[in-house]
């Protein structure tokens, strides 16, 4: 079905029997650099903590920074996380099925440029860490959590991992955000009159 809408972005819709029947939902495709752009730049409004996702195999450690994930369950205790598909990391721990997420505390940016960029193993030259749950623990993290993945959901260009929460505590260290490109943390709001 042709809609009107702008010639540089081709889009197209299928409607799901089931869906439509019951809400007429549509799934739609739409691919064009300029949504692209455009999405980018509304989600770089958004403040989102900065994790470094880690697993250990053959013996070594592997992680990748991560600020695609979330809480999604506490019965039974539950997570998400995203990674590229073309990650090394998404690779490693579709043998591991197993996933650390150390939650960077508001003083780690170092830590999150050097785990976002490439290189495996090398990444954790330099760097503390300590076994826990069976994968790395960063120290000085305002959380962790340690556990196995259930399921890896397909997400466009990202695989979605759902993983079971099997070791997990936090500190009331403030946490890393990254908000317009730029790495902060989270200041409280304070109410008139308080």
């Amino acid at each position: 079905m042709k809609t009107d809408i702008p010639k540089r972005i081709e889009r197209s819709q299928e409607v799901s029997s089931a869906a439509a029947g019951r809400t007429g939902l549509r799934r739609i495709t739409v691919e064009s650099s300029d949504l692209q752009d455009g999405l980018r730049e509304a989600m770089a409004s958004v403040s989102a903590p900065v994790s470094v996702v880690t697993t250990m195999a053959n013996g070594l450690p592997r992680g990748t920074t991560v600020s695609a994930f979330a809480s999604l369950s506490m019965g039974p205790p539950m997570v998400l996380i995203s990674l590229n598909r073309d990650s090394e990391l998404l690779a490693t721990i579709r043998d591991t099925r197993t996933f650390g997420l150390n939650v960077l505390s508001s003083t780690q940016s170092e830590m999150a440029l050097k785990f976002a960029q490439k290189g495996g193993v090398s990444k954790f030259v330099s760097v503390e860490w300590k076994l826990e749950g069976g994968v790395p623990r960063l120290p000085g993290t305002c959380g962790f959590a340690a556990g196995e993945v259930s399921e890896f959901v397909d997400g466009g260009d990202h695989v979605i991992l759902l993983g079971l929460v099997l070791l997990a505590d936090g500190s009331p260290l403030p946490p890393l955000t990254y908000h317009r490109r730029s790495f902060g943390t989270h200041t409280p709001h304070v109410r008139p009159g308080t």
